[in-house]
């Protein structure tokens, strides 16, 4: 159990440090489109939770989750120039939509505890 735990904690370590750079690249360059960052941020915490999956550790619900809302940030953000909508796209409210999808399917397939 030791190893399951230094071997996420160090999981976790890099992928926060990816985060930063991540971070301070979108910073950096200033001409990557609106939403890269959220992709990005995403993807890393998707690649987080299959590596804890591929090393037997249990994936964490709440990265995630938060991986998941990011990609979905992202990809509206990056798609409101590519679109020609006749409306602006509410993206905020999409993600809250998506974050309650996520948490009353979450609680639907949950096995009952009775």
């Amino acid at each position: 159990m030791n190893i399951a735990r230094t071997s996420n904690s160090n999981l976790e370590g890099i992928a926060w440090g990816l985060i930063f750079v991540w971070w301070g690249v979108t910073e950096l360059f200033p001409l990557l489109p609106e939403g890269t960052g959220a992709v990005g941020i995403g993807l890393i915490l998707i690649g987080l939770n299959l590596a804890r999956s591929w090393k037997g550790i249990p994936i964490s619900v709440f990265t995630t989750t938060l991986g998941i809302l990011a990609l979905v940030w992202g990809a509206l953000t990056l798609a409101i120039p590519v679109l020609p909508l006749p409306f602006q796209l509410p993206v905020f409210a999409i993600v809250l939509i998506v974050f309650g999808l996520i948490l009353a399917g979450r609680e639907i397939v949950r096995p009952s505890a009775a």
